[in-house]
Order: C-alpha cells, then sequence, then structure tokens
C-alpha cells in the first residue's frame, strides 16, 4: 500500500500531459476534426502514465529485472500508430485524417515527454504543434489557392 499515492512530480506531469493534449484538442475542435480535446488529452495522459509506470517499476525492481524503461516507451509509439491508422480514411478519391493521425502521435510524443519530466520539451512541442496546426494551414491553403489559380497545361494535365 505504500506505492498508493504519487509523488507530487508525477502528478505534475500526468497533468501537464493532459493540459497540453487538451490544447491541441481545442484547436482540432475549431477544425472542426472529429478527434478533439478529450481524445487529444487522453493520449498524451495515457502515455505519460505509461512512461510513469515504466520508471516506477524500473525504480522499485530495476536490480532484480532486466527492466529497460524505453520498451514500454516504443509500445506506446507503436500503439498509438494503431490507434491514428484507424483514423485514416479514403473518401471520394482523397486520402484524409492524415493531419488527425498525426496529431495524435505528436500528443503521444508529449506525454511521454510529460511522463519522462521533459516538461519544457513536452511544452516547446505543443507549441510547435499548434504552430504546424494553425499557422501552417494558412500557409498551405494559400498555396492550394495559387496552384488552382494557375492554368495546368494540356499535356501535364493528362
Amino acid at each position: 500500500m505504500e506505492n498508493f499515492w504519487i509523488s507530487n512530480e508525477y502528478l505534475i506531469r500526468l497533468s501537464v500531459a493532459m493540459l497540453l493534449g487538451m490544447i491541441l484538442g481545442v484547436e482540432r475542435v475549431f477544425a472542426h476534426k472529429t478527434a478533439g480535446m478529450r481524445t487529444y488529452a487522453l493520449v498524451a495522459m495515457g502515455s505519460a502514465l505509461f512512461v510513469i509506470i515504466s520508471e516506477m517499476l524500473f525504480q522499485s525492481h530495476g536490480n532484480t529485472l532486466s527492466f529497460d524503461p524505453t520498451r514500454l516507451a516504443a509500445q506506446i509509439i507503436s500503439g498509438v500508430g494503431f490507434l491514428g491508422a484507424g483514423l485514416i480514411i479514403f473518401k471520394d478519391e482523397k486520402l484524409m485524417g492524415l493531419t488527425t493521425a498525426t496529431g495524435i502521435w505528436v500528443s503521444a510524443g508529449i506525454g511521454m515527454a510529460s511522463g519522462f519530466g521533459l516538461i519544457g520539451l513536452a511544452v516547446v512541442a505543443t507549441i510547435l504543434t499548434l504552430f504546424i496546426f494553425i499557422a501552417l494551414w494558412y500557409v498551405e491553403q494559400s498555396i492550394k489557392k495559387a496552384v488552382n489559380k494557375k492554368e495546368v497545361p494540356q499535356n501535364l494535365a493528362d
């Protein structure tokens, strides 16, 4: 029963992961995407939780087991990749959901960084991800408009 309560450090790590995931999810809600605040928060916090579990097991059993906490982190990446694959669909000859899937993947990385106590890295990654979600969306739309305005030569249109 000695490990019933977690330390404040772990509570902070979980909370930061959840909050950063929620922040990414808010942007996705504004962008009218299916995965929103709850999904991103759960992926980030869940990733942090698995890292913390791994760290705690290593601290309590590291001497007796050949236990490597990075193995669990690697499995998080695989598991979230499976989750992301379910978000990608092919509709009307167009691939959809790639940004959402990669956003979920990055959210897991942010959660893992938080779980390992790399809070600064998690915050910077969140800011950069928001930049990609928001600022690059406008850049991408401008490029698409510019490309659509140009006439495509007949020999390239085929």
